[in-house]
């Protein structure tokens, strides 16, 4: 069983490999199926504060590159003003400031506004332990995870460039990364990406994805 789990996604056996994404999947499942039923409170609690907070959804949808180049829409709990304006950068608003809401701004400092990607998980459109889903028209990210393979797994809410160096990465370095978690996924190397977001969530360092600046994307968050 220790075998399964250290087994190399490249050059391992392929049932072996198979054998390990599948129990993957089912952990992912289980483990999304437990986290719903445990943090219902806190998804009812963080919807009455947005509500309360500022006028528009509980969630934002934003479509995302999934398995295989697949699209899907990623959960997210809402952090942005309605009035924001669209399919523009973050870090490019003249004042961003002004369209993060109050909660907004806790929730994404703390990553709790990422939480809703859990009913992702639990639909198997991500992993719990992945590369980040680039956005839809992050077309460098995109071709550069193409030179390596790494559109081919599941991405995931936590990754192995999210615990090295995050949104400081310049987008080849990010690819690179990737492809070495799909080259050595197994679950040691997913316990310890597991374990050290937990770190660095309770350390407010918040591992998250988002716009470098060679990265030509277009994002908004609302």
């Amino acid at each position: 069983m220790f075998k399964l789990y250290k087994c190399n996604c490249i050059n391992g056996e392929g049932g072996c490999v198979q054998l390990y994404l599948s129990i993957k999947r089912i952990l992912d499942f289980v483990l999304s199926l437990i986290a719903i039923f445990t943090l219902w409170p806190v998804f009812l609690i963080i919807a009455i504060f947005l509500k309360l907070d500022s006028k528009g959804p509980v969630f934002f949808k934003q479509k995302r590159i999934g398995k295989n180049k697949d699209y899907f829409y990623i959960l997210k709990f809402r952090t942005m003003k309605i009035d924001t304006p669209k399919d523009m950068p973050t870090h490019i608003l003249h004042n961003p400031d002004l369209f993060i809401t109050k909660i907004g701004r806790f929730l994404r400092k703390t990553s709790l506004d990422e939480l809703p990607q859990i009913i992702n998980i639990l639909k198997g459109e991500m992993s719990i332990i992945g590369p980040r889903p680039a956005l839809w028209n992050q077309y460098d990210l995109i071709s550069e995870r193409e030179q390596f393979h790494a559109n081919d797994i599941l991405p995931g809410l936590t990754g192995w460039a999210q615990i090295n160096g995050r949104d400081e990465l310049p987008i080849s370095e990010k690819a690179k990364l990737d492809e070495y978690y799909r080259r050595n996924m197994n679950f040691v190397l997913d316990s310890k990406i597991f374990f050290l977001t937990i770190f660095s969530v309770l350390l407010a360092d918040g591992v998250k994805e988002g716009a470098s600046n060679d990265s030509k994307i277009c994002r908004s968050d609302k």
